[in-house]
């Protein structure tokens, strides 16, 4: 089977999981209208620096803060970020910083589970946010759209199952490809190398084999092959088609995010958004940076304050930021003093006792930063904020409540969110 193509076993599940969990996803309650309709959420895989982007301490010195000491100021007075991130100083009026992020815990799959479920692992295998929103949001809540309504730009993170116990219908649809390239060749929608006439050729012919279906018309079973068949075809030559077509936008447009695969992930995720897809994850990988971090970011972190800053500014002026949310942040922070020695040569380890995360839109305030750190960025020293408090958060601006029930095979009263007001609470100073 060539890239792009389903194939018919492919299909022939995606049908079975339907029929097997359209019951369930009727028995779904706890949604109203919500000053969200969207979430982006920005993962910085493998772990952004706090000191290095949102929470800079110029004073902690060289083995702290490397070569990167001169934080700048925002058009927020008394909001400083770091020097690498000129083009969001600019946009600091639109988000808030949380800079007392913390759960402790220092193990990529362990840290990444926690922050985008809000649960601790156990025997349940809980669906991260983007599922939750696709159940809640998704197609059995009135979303109709040819997008499935949970995208990932562009690869999956692969830490853990997100749909859960979900299952398979809550997966997220991973584009593949690159959006810097043209065409954007997303997965099962653009096949390189195959002309559309060719593949609607294929298409006719796969469907003159199906001798089968033809002869047991009014099967369910391949009713629901066929529509799943056809729900198929539209993505690959429908609206889909267009939405990942960024051609479709001007010269100047693409430049302003810049022509790189996260820039562009960023103009293809407002597109997504402005479609009305509930909830799209850029996949920003490269941030485990245990060695020669520094030369890492230096390279990295100006394309994401280019596409980020174009993405605040572009959903502003569109006015979709009132109903979009933004959530940037990896699984933890960075170790905060500076491994010089070899073999790490100016490496920073995991560190989940303390990190920032950025939100913005959708109900969220900008221009506030919420908690502190010490001045060394080791501890949490005020307003501490878990997992389960930004997740609570985002579930409510989106209006789920963040106590209703969760359908699950083995029918266990489970809750979307049941730890919310861990701690001090949700995030009511910046709703």
């Amino acid at each position: 089977m060539k890239r792009g193509q389903l194939s018919r076993r492919e299909l022939v599940r995606c049908g079975a999981a339907s029929i097997a969990v359209s019951a369930m996803g009727g028995l779904v309650a706890g949604t109203k209208p919500g000053k969200a309709k969207s979430v982006i959420q920005i993962w910085m895989w493998g772990g952004p620096s706090h000191l290095d982007t949102f929470d800079p301490k110029p004073g902690a010195g060289r083995d702290y803060c490397g070569p990167l000491d001169s934080p700048i100021k925002t058009n927020v007075d008394g909001i400083m970020i770091g020097q690498l991130l000129p083009k969001l100083a600019g946009q600091a009026d639109k988000y808030s910083i949380i800079r007392s992020m913390t759960h402790g815990i220092n193990a990529h799959e362990t840290a990444s589970y926690l922050v985008q479920t809000g649960h601790e692992p156990g025997r349940q295998v809980f669906p991260c946010i983007g599922a939750v929103v696709s159940l809640m949001k998704g197609y059995d809540h009135g979303y109709k759209g040819e997008i499935p309504p949970y995208v990932v730009l562009t690869q999956p993170q692969g830490r853990f199952s997100e749909a859960g116990f979900l299952g398979p219908r809550y997966k997220p649809f991973a584009t593949g490809g690159d959006p810097n390239k043209d065409p954007f060749a997303v997965e099962g929608i653009v096949a390189r190398g195959i002309s559309d006439k060719r593949q609607k050729a294929r298409g006719e012919f796969l469907d003159e084999l199906d001798t089968l279906g033809k002869s047991m018309s009014g099967n369910p079973h391949f009713e629901q092959f066929d529509k799943c068949q056809k729900d198929a075809y539209e993505m690959m030559f429908g609206k889909a088609r267009e939405l990942f077509d960024l051609t479709r936008e001007t010269k100047e447009t693409r430049e302003k995010y810049g022509r790189n695969t996260f820039g562009q992930s960023c103009l293809a995720a407002r597109r997504l958004v402005e479609y009305g897809v509930p909830y799209v994850t850029i996949n920003y990988k490269g941030w485990d940076t245990h060695k020669m971090h520094f030369q890492t970011i230096q390279q990295k972190q100006p394309n994401m304050d280019q596409g980020m800053a174009a993405l605040l500014e572009d959903l502003s002026e569109r006015g979709l930021l009132n109903t979009t949310i933004i959530w940037w942040s990896g699984e933890f922070g960075r170790g905060p003093k500076v491994q010089w020695n070899p073999p790490w040569n100016g490496g920073r380890s995991h560190y989940g006792q303390c990190f920032s995360a950025v939100v913005a839109g959708g109900g969220f305030k900008g221009g506030k930063v919420v908690g502190a750190s010490d001045k060394y960025g080791m501890e949490v020293v005020e307003r501490p904020v878990y997992p389960q408090n930004l997740l609570g958060s985002m579930y409510t601006l989106l209006g789920i409540d963040p106590q209703a029930k969760l359908p699950n095979k083995r029918g266990l009263d489970v809750k979307v969110m049941p730890g919310a007001d861990k701690g001090e609470g949700m995030l009511r100073e910046i709703m």
